[in-house]
């Protein structure tokens, strides 16, 4: 079952080391997140906010995590001791609209969740998620409503003892999960509400607390990202996450990385043209493959990159079934049950007993085929050899498209994750590093130590 509660992290660097800025590593957040999580078969965890802070050695360090679940964090803390931020997800965006809200319960007491990580780590809370903007939409509408709101999120992270909030709207203005039932002709109020709502929050949670957002990787979600806003959205918030993943969604008509150092540079470049202090981004990192199945009759062949894919989504917006996200947690590998019921006519594998660890060291990822029955998915994994996976040298990024199967294959590697650092985070001065999510991680934390490795390795301004 898909859980609300998931986890990123971020890493971040400042630039004095007076007092650090806080960032997001990474979430579904989708993740948030654009449409993978529609297929999630088991709970996840992702770590939002880890920042670099400058060291005796001039190096940056981890200083956020963020996550909606315990069951795949890692159990050691010399694993999570750089993260500096810990961003719980998700409470509903719906909660705080009330004069007399019920209380939010996270999957685990604040208290306990601080001992998964080294002295000092920060523990936040996200609201919203891809998918749940009705809450937001109501709650910026008017100075009324963005009072109540604002006054309701403070009570509850002060009562549950959060050092701050992450708005994870996706997306203020349209071009959401709902864009088909909800034009975003009739969303154009919220490009003006949002740095109002974003203010009202700062104003009652204080100066202390932390705010953070998380913000459209897409151009076309940065409806509310103007040259004009920009400058009003910044001053309110702390560290800006970037979503810079799921930048190919079911709404493509062509293969292209879900995520690379190409497209993540634009991105953030996107967000530096509007006012945002590089400082304060934090950029976002995916720990899951995304899968596509192309058009049996485009030449992918020849042309793996920008060739036909099938329809992604149906006429409303909803989820085809014909792309996914594939995560490396050890649960993902687990054998599959004896009693699964195969149709005949779609090519399927299976993986019996492997953990991520050697899923990784033989594969660097597995594939998914999924077939519909009575409307569900059936997912089942078949191994592809790693001499398969291509590099996209020129544009930083990893692919396969599986010739039998239909179906392209994307997803970022340590060495792409190392490669980021050094050419964004560092090359724009960025102020860290964030992804979703850590519980989707391999079994021996591939992706962040690469991220560790990487941030390490930035030399901060």
């Amino acid at each position: 079952m898909f859980t609300k509660e998931d986890a990123e992290f971020v890493a971040r660097h400042s630039k004095s080391s007076s007092q650090p800025i806080s960032s997001r590593l990474g979430t579904l957040r989708g993740s948030r997140l654009a449409d993978h999580r529609d297929v999630h078969l088991q709970p996840y965890c992702s770590s939002k906010t880890a920042r670099r802070l400058p060291t005796a050695t001039g190096e940056g360090q981890i200083e956020c995590l963020d996550f909606s679940s315990s069951a795949f964090l890692p159990s050691s803390l010399d694993q999570t001791q750089d993260i500096t931020h810990s961003i719980m997800a998700f409470a509903n965006s719906t909660m705080f609209n009330s004069d007399a809200p019920a209380q939010f319960k996270p999957f685990e007491p604040v208290e306990i969740m601080r001992k998964r990580f080294g002295t000092g780590t920060k523990v936040m809370i996200a609201i919203g998620g891809w998918g749940d903007t009705s809450g937001f939409s109501e709650g910026a509408k008017d100075e009324e409503s963005r009072k109540r709101y604002a006054r309701n999120v403070a009570d509850m992270i002060n009562t549950l003892g959060f050092d701050g909030v992450d708005i994870d709207w996706e997306y203020p203005g349209g071009n959401g999960n709902d864009y088909k039932k909800i034009p975003d002709s009739q969303k154009t109020g919220e490009i003006e509400t949002y740095p109002l709502f974003l203010q009202a929050i700062r104003q009652a949670i204080g100066p202390k607390k932390i705010l953070s957002i998380a913000v459209p990787g897409k151009c076309t979600g940065m409806v509310a990202f103007t040259k004009e806003q920009g400058p009003k959205i910044w001053p309110s918030v702390d560290m800006v996450n970037i979503m810079s993943y799921d930048l190919m969604n079911r709404r493509d008509k062509a293969t292209n990385h879900h995520t690379s150092v190409m497209d993540s540079l634009n991105t953030v470049k996107a967000y530096e043209e509007i006012s945002l202090d590089p400082t304060k981004i934090n950029l976002g990192f995916a720990y899951y493959a995304k899968w596509f199945m192309t058009d049996p009759n485009s030449d992918c062949h020849n042309r793996p990159l920008g060739c036909a894919v099938v329809a992604l989504e149906n006429s409303d917006g909803t989820d085809a079934g014909t792309s996914g996200v594939l995560t490396f947690e050890k649960s993902t590998m687990a054998p599959a049950p004896d009693n699964l019921k195969l149709p005949q006519t779609e090519p399927v594998g299976l993986i019996r007993g492997l953990n991520v660890q050697q899923v990784y060291a033989v594969a660097s990822m597995a594939i998914v085929v999924v077939t519909r029955t009575s409307a569900k998915l059936a997912v089942c994994l078949i191994m592809v050899n790693a001499k398969n996976g291509k590099t996209d040298e020129q544009a930083g990024g990893q692919y396969f498209w599986d010739d039998q199967a239909n179906l392209f294959w994307t997803w970022d590697t340590p060495a792409m994750i190392k490669r980021k650092s050094k050419d964004i985070v560092n090359g724009e001065n960025l102020g860290g590093v964030m992804a979703w999510s850590l519980g989707e991680d391999t079994l021996n934390l591939e992706h962040l130590k690469a991220m560790q490795e990487g941030v390490k390795g930035v030399k901060c301004h």
